[in-house]
């Protein structure tokens, strides 16, 4: 049986301000008639998560963020903004538990809500700095968005939505998904905010070469070999 080609794909979290700024983007860019683009959550897990991933051979790949790389985002993300002509506040984040707005969004696509959810969080987070990990903070955002609060700030209690979170990191891990925003259309995949002009180019190109074609194996095989890994997952 011939396997139907997936269409295109992109990996988003509440937590990073260039996720948030290329799905931003995406939609005022996205050329019409293109093929709808499927939104998927990645997220840094707490700890039953990240155990159920282990058990099922999976991993989230994540390397905590320096303090250089940390302020160099504030100072990246507030140019950014500017250049965008976005309006953004600045969110302070003291222990928080990602499940509470990633589950949520999980719920919600059930309903097929999901949008209606992620525009309300990001416009907390980003647009009025507010602690959307707080369950009491996301079902208020949820009801003045119309939306059922009370189930959505409960949903990373869920075991069954947790069971779909396990799932939705999994997948994440087998499509080689390191850091978010993360692009894929076809075979080809693009990492950052400043790769998401490739990934609109390739959403209208015919399918191409295989992406590491041309690569001598020597190479693909010496990991780590024009680089390490940076500190943490958003670009």
């Amino acid at each position: 049986m011939t396997r139907r080609p997936r269409h295109p794909r992109l990996y988003f979290n509440f937590r990073s301000p260039y996720s948030w700024m290329a799905l931003r983007q995406l939609d005022a860019l996205l050329p019409p008639g293109v093929e709808p683009v499927d939104r998927h959550p990645y997220w840094d897990p707490d700890a039953e998560i990240r155990a159920a991933l282990g058990r099922r051979g999976a991993e989230v790949l994540y390397t905590p963020m320096t303090k250089a790389k940390h302020l160099y985002v504030l100072a990246d993300t507030k140019r950014l903004a500017r250049h965008f002509g976005y309006v953004m506040a600045w969110p302070v984040d003291v222990d928080p538990c990602w499940e509470v707005p990633h589950l949520a969004w999980l719920h919600a696509r059930r309903g097929g809500t999901e949008e209606v959810l992620y525009r309300a969080l990001v416009a907390a987070r980003w647009e009025r700095g507010e602690d959307i990990c707080d369950p009491h903070v996301l079902h208020r955002v949820a009801q003045e968005a119309g939306l059922d609060g009370a189930a959505l700030a409960a949903a990373h209690r869920d075991p069954g939505i947790r069971e779909e979170a396990v799932e939705a990191l999994e997948a994440a891990y087998h499509d080689d998904v390191f850091g978010v925003p993360y692009f894929m259309a076809g075979r080809q995949r693009f990492w950052g905010l400043d790769r998401l002009g490739l990934f609109l180019r390739a959403l209208t190109a015919e399918s191409g070469p295989e992406p590491l074609e041309g690569v001598p194996h020597e190479v693909r095989r010496a990991v780590g070999s024009y680089d390490r890994d940076t500190a943490g997952g958003c670009g």
